[in-house]
């Protein structure tokens, strides 16, 4: 193996090395997922008898950070409280108005998470 051959195998390993231990931190939800400080989500209730529940299944969320994101931006919606279970990838969303579905999948879409299934729960 040549000199330069070997400089260029250290400098990968010592490149791979960290790359990978975040990888791992951040998988097992353990870092500062999302590239920001861990949001506390306030919770939001309102009172009466929600019109609609649905069950929406979502890929992608690792961490806590990614769950209260979730959570804080379906909650901005007028009428919708959402409680995430980020152990199941899904998020039980109470609607009090008219709100569409198609409204609550927008909104996690575009915080970079995928909506794979919504559904009624009667």
């Amino acid at each position: 193996m040549k000199p330069q051959d070997l400089i260029i195998v250290v400098i990968l390993i010592a490149i791979l090395i960290p790359a990978i231990k975040s990888t791992i931190t951040h998988m097992k939800g353990e870092g500062a997922c999302c590239g920001g400080p861990k949001e506390k989500p306030v919770k939001k209730k309102i009172p009466g008898k929600p019109k609609k529940q649905y069950t929406v299944y979502i890929e992608g969320m690792h961490c806590d950070n990614c769950k209260n994101r979730v959570e804080k931006n379906l909650d901005k919606i007028e009428g919708v409280v959402a409680k995430v279970k980020l152990s199941r990838n899904l998020a039980k969303v109470l609607v009090y108005d008219d709100t569409p579905e198609s409204v609550i999948k927008e909104t996690i879409e575009n915080l970079d998470f995928k909506v794979t299934k919504i559904t009624e729960i009667n």
